[in-house]
């Protein structure tokens, strides 16, 4: 009966180390499952960061140039439209200065025919040539009245 008993209980250590080694197992399962759970995580987390902060970079990128784009527009519209109000007073000016010699030749014309001065071969002077009888007191032109 001794023997027997020796058996039963070798028996049930085997039973016991069997059960401990099986719970062990599943522990350690649970711990890896877990801890690979918890690593897949942290990847996916870091994956999306990684995203999102190179979404953020490219749209930064984006809006810098694009103000950069819209700056070089707008000096390049003030440019041209600094060089087209400078070519309108120059064209102006040109417009003017050719009135104002006009009429500083029309007075010195008008003086000289006042003056008897005016020279019918004058080639600048040819509105005014003694055919158009412009001046009846120019000596060059008598005039027929007494």
């Amino acid at each position: 009966m001794a023997s027997h008993q020796n058996q039963d209980l070798s028996h049930k250590a085997g039973e016991l180390t069997g059960q401990a080694q099986v719970k062990k197992d599943e522990f350690l399962n649970q711990a890896s499952g877990a801890a690979q759970s918890a690593q897949n995580q942290a990847s996916n987390l870091s994956q999306s960061a990684q995203n999102k902060a190179s979404k953020l970079s490219r749209s930064a990128q984006n809006k810098a140039s694009d103000a950069s784009q819209s700056a070089q527009n707008k000096a390049s519209d003030a440019s041209h439209t600094g060089q087209d109000i400078k070519d309108q007073a120059t064209h102006l000016l040109q417009q003017t200065s050719e009135q104002v010699r006009n009429m500083a030749q029309g007075a010195a014309d008008a003086v000289k025919n006042t003056l008897g001065m005016n020279s019918p071969n004058d080639p600048s002077n040819q509105t005014n040539t003694p055919s158009n009888h412009t001046n009846p007191n120019n000596p060059s032109n008598p005039s027929t009245r007494i």
